[in-house]
């Protein structure tokens, strides 16, 4: 089983960035998928950004793509989440999470073995 930990969520204006890190450990990271769900109040969670396990291939929902990307450095155990010109329709919660399997990113949340605990990211008007 795969600790993950979210960090750099927090309050920014419309048009602002912010950069999430997710810090892993206790499990073999370098092998697995990894990516970004978000969940709004009273929303589902929904897929934001997911990457494979060498970092080779990206895959973005099309609410981001253009302004999120998702890097990951195995070294260091970590994935990212670079996101840029903020709405206030990306505010929620953000989680990443892990595959534990060799298999490629899903946009499904119940493919994903292991969550973070969350981070809050709120884009003011």
């Amino acid at each position: 089983q795969v600790q993950l930990v979210e960090s750099g969520g927090g309050l920014v204006q419309a048009g602002g960035s912010l950069r999430l890190s997710c810090a892993a450990s206790g499990g073999s990271f370098g092998r697995y998928p990894m990516a970004w769900f978000r969940q709004a109040p009273g929303k589902e969670r929904e897929f934001v950004a997911g990457i494979s396990w060498g970092g080779q291939n990206t895959y973005y929902a099309d609410s981001v793509k253009g302004r999120f990307t998702i890097s990951r450095d195995n070294a260091k155990d970590s994935v990212y989440l670079q996101m840029n010109s903020l709405k206030p329709e990306d505010t929620a919660v953000y989680y990443c999470a892990a595959r534990q399997t060799m298999a490629g990113v899903t946009k499904t949340p119940r493919s994903y073995a292991d969550w973070g605990q969350g981070t809050q990211v709120t884009v003011s008007s």
